[in-house]
């Protein structure tokens, strides 16, 4: 059956706080909570048409794995999961398929939202940055390790200094801290040029690699 289209935008559920944790890149997605509790299946079902809509696509349950998924579905949402186990559970209704369509789209944008609520308190970027990786792992497109770093550096608090290494949020470019300007922002210095850029220090997040 098809399935996947680029992941769109949907409703989100209430109102939520970045989780909170112990140190270490992993630590944002060890909070544990009932996060689907807002989400009854008729909720998913809901989001499934939507996509199918936009897809022109029909929208129905599949005759092999609807219903089944549907009782599980209402028995999970009301478990204390760790948010990472969340994401999981999501990854693998996505791959149950108990939609004809859009199966991958639908289970990537409760993730993507629920991401979204949970780190309100993040710099738009990286809010943005944070539901797109949780998505993408969901869809089955980016691995869980992928991931985990990402959310894990991205959920980190913003405290650079000169000499630090950095990267863009995308990891596109990386470098090192050159100065910090007195209104906030960051002077650095990407790899291999002599090229000085300025940004807003939530727009960089560290890096472990070895400079070039």
């Amino acid at each position: 059956m098809a399935d996947e289209t680029a992941i769109g935008p949907a409703g989100a559920p209430d109102g939520g706080r970045h989780p909170q944790g112990g140190r270490g890149i992993s630590s944002p997605l060890q909070a544990r909570a009932e996060f689907l509790k807002n989400w009854d299946w008729n909720a998913v079902v809901s989001i499934n048409r939507g996509a199918c809509e936009r897809g022109r696509a029909q929208h129905g349950a599949n005759s092999e794995a609807g219903a089944a998924c549907a009782a599980e579905w209402e028995v999970l949402r009301f478990q204390s999961l760790t948010l990472g186990e969340t994401f999981d559970r999501l990854r693998a209704f996505h791959r149950q398929a108990p939609f004809l369509f859009f199966n991958g789209n639908t289970f990537a944008t409760i993730g993507r939202e629920l991401s979204f609520a949970l780190f309100s308190d993040l710099a738009p970027g990286r809010k943005r940055e944070v539901g797109s990786a949780v998505a993408h792992y969901v869809a089955g497109v980016l691995d869980r390790e992928a991931m985990i770093q990402i959310v894990g550096a991205l959920a980190q608090p913003v405290n650079q200094k000169p000499g630090d290494r950095v990267k863009t949020l995308r990891g596109s470019l990386r470098g090192v801290i050159v100065r910090l300007l007195e209104d906030g922002r960051v002077v650095w210095r990407p790899d291999g040029t002599e090229s000085e850029l300025i940004a807003l220090p939530e727009s960089l997040c560290g890096d472990t690699a070895t400079g070039g």
